[in-house]
């Protein structure tokens, strides 16, 4: 019954699967069986007559005008959830569930009367206040069992989509990490490091050099470093990034400054892996590397009403207008804007926008939530 349960939460008046409905007949009966078989043993022990025939029937008539009601006590079941955040929906399933128990009563007496397979000269009112007393806190434990089981369908089927979400995730920190590795062994990005690394070594520069090749081995190891981890503390997405910046420093000599902001309570803050890097690349090929002269990349980290609030900022020609980056840059930041989404949800914002006094800004909020409390 439970793949019935999964499939039918979101229930319809029409249930066309025949597969469906004959599982759902196959569990009735076993229903049934099962209480059938134990008047029976009963009958047998206690040295009664061994009625077949007729507990077989009466059993499986009761089971199968449960099977008759249970779309609908799914329907409703699916329908008004029972939680912390609806508990109003709690009477209505109490009230649901005594009608439920009394019509199935009801057509119990009704159905057994004419087929005959529980015959009795006393009148309806009668056999059925009989059964009232002696069967409505059974019906009542079906009716919740149901809901029960109509609930508990539903609380797997969300911890499957959340699996199936941290497995999207972890999908897309691996592809986040592919894609700076390409940025990284870009060939124009290598040709101009290993061009900065040989004109060190023309010059005799050997330590340069030697310290040239380790930042770049030591960039590409700390790609790695965290290959399974959806988030990191901002301190080490920094570490990684000054890496970065000591290459491309290289390359810009003097054209290009650095200037960090950050806040000290803000480093232990947990940030997605590899977010910062796409957005500090952006802004030093169209913005930085637009400029005739010295550029200033600025990057700064703060605590605003709970939200961890990340800045890039350049002070090169800006951003197109309508607030698009150029073509080259965007699949960087579309990866940004996705991992923020999955990760967050609503819960993050996310803009690039030409700055008042010039250049861009590529600014990020999410939820401030410390490393150190995380452990």
């Amino acid at each position: 019954m439970g793949s019935f349960l999964e499939n039918n939460l979101s229930w319809s008046p029409r249930i066309q699967n025949w597969k469906t409905w004959g599982l759902l007949l196959a569990c009735w009966t076993g229903y049934g069986l099962f209480f059938a078989s134990q008047v029976l043993i009963n009958q047998a022990y206690r040295g009664r007559p061994v009625r077949w025939g007729h507990t077989l029937s009466n059993w499986l008539i009761c089971a199968y005008i449960w099977a008759g009601l249970t779309p609908l006590i799914l329907y409703l079941s699916a329908r008004f959830r029972i939680g912390r955040a609806n508990l109003w929906n709690l009477p209505g399933h109490m009230l649901a569930s005594l009608l439920f128990s009394l019509f199935q009563l009801a057509a119990y007496v009704a159905v057994t009367s004419v087929t005959g397979s529980d015959p009795s000269s006393k009148p309806f009112s009668n056999v059925f206040q009989e059964f009232v007393v002696t069967g409505l806190h059974f019906n009542l434990l079906t009716y919740w069992t149901l809901v029960g089981l109509c609930h508990a369908a539903d609380y797997y089927r969300k911890f499957r989509e959340r699996a199936l979400s941290a497995s999207q995730l972890r999908a897309q920190l691996a592809n986040a990490q592919l894609n700076a590795l390409k940025m990284q062994l870009h060939p124009h990005f290598l040709f101009n490091t290993l061009n900065a690394i040989a004109v060190l070594v023309r010059k005799s520069s050997n330590k340069e050099a030697i310290d040239m090749i380790m930042g770049l081995s030591g960039l590409l190891r700390h790609s790695l470093k965290s290959i399974d981890a959806q988030e990191v503390s901002l301190k080490e997405e920094l570490e990684f990034l000054e890496l970065y910046l000591e290459i491309e420093q290289v390359r810009f000599k003097d054209r290009l400054r650095v200037r960090m902001e950050v806040e000290q309570e803000t480093l232990d803050a947990l940030v997605p892996n590899l977010i910062l890097q796409p957005l500090v690349e952006n802004a030093i090929r169209h913005g930085i590397g637009r400029r005739g002269s010295a550029g200033l990349l600025e990057i700064s980290a703060r605590r605003e009403n709970g939200m961890l609030c990340l800045r890039v900022r350049d002070d090169g020609p800006g951003v197109a207008l309508g607030g698009t980056a150029p073509a080259t840059g965007q699949i960087g930041l579309t990866n940004t804007r996705e991992r923020l989404r999955q990760l967050y949800g609503e819960a993050q914002t996310f803009e690039l926008r030409n700055a008042s006094d010039g250049g861009a800004v590529a600014a990020l909020a999410i939820p401030f939530r410390s490393q150190i409390n995380q452990d």
